[in-house]
């Protein structure tokens, strides 16, 4: 797997996307993202006891606010993709602002910590709504809203 970006001169970023090549066959497979998104962190995640081998993706893809472009303000959000690129589901809603999510190694399950801008002000402050997200990471369905 590779991250991909394609600029041209003058205009800028082309497009981003993310490469699945099977080393086997040499076919290859890429999972498009918004061009001014950001890949923040890429993990791989196999846990072979419980059948599980995904790619996890943070990013950003999404401009809240709709003035400029995707920024450090905009909320990240986790998807989760096959090995091979073909599957790929977003886990959290474009409106929640994940902050931190780890994987429970013995359960299989991702737990996500953040919050949601309820005032739709692009700040983190008292009116907004923490919340830690559990989700199953074979089934990929949310287990638990604290």
């Amino acid at each position: 797997m590779a991250t991909t970006e394609n600029w041209t001169k003058g205009a800028g970023l082309k497009d981003r996307y993310l490469l699945f090549v099977d080393t086997k066959t040499g076919q290859a497979n890429q999972v498009e993202f918004p061009n001014e998104g950001y890949f923040r962190e890429i993990v791989q995640v196999k846990i072979d006891e419980l059948g599980i081998n995904k790619i996890i993706v943070s990013a950003q893809t999404v401009d809240v606010d709709g003035k400029n472009g995707i920024d450090w303000n905009d909320p990240k959000q986790i998807f989760v993709l096959s090995t091979d690129g073909k599957e790929s589901v977003q886990l959290t809603d474009h409106k929640f602002f994940v902050r931190t999510w780890v994987v429970n190694k013995k359960t299989g399950a991702i737990v996500v910590t953040g919050h949601y801008d309820t005032n739709n002000n692009g700040k983190y402050d008292k009116t907004d709504k923490n919340e830690i997200l559990i989700f199953d990471l074979k089934t990929l369905k949310l287990l638990a809203k604290i």
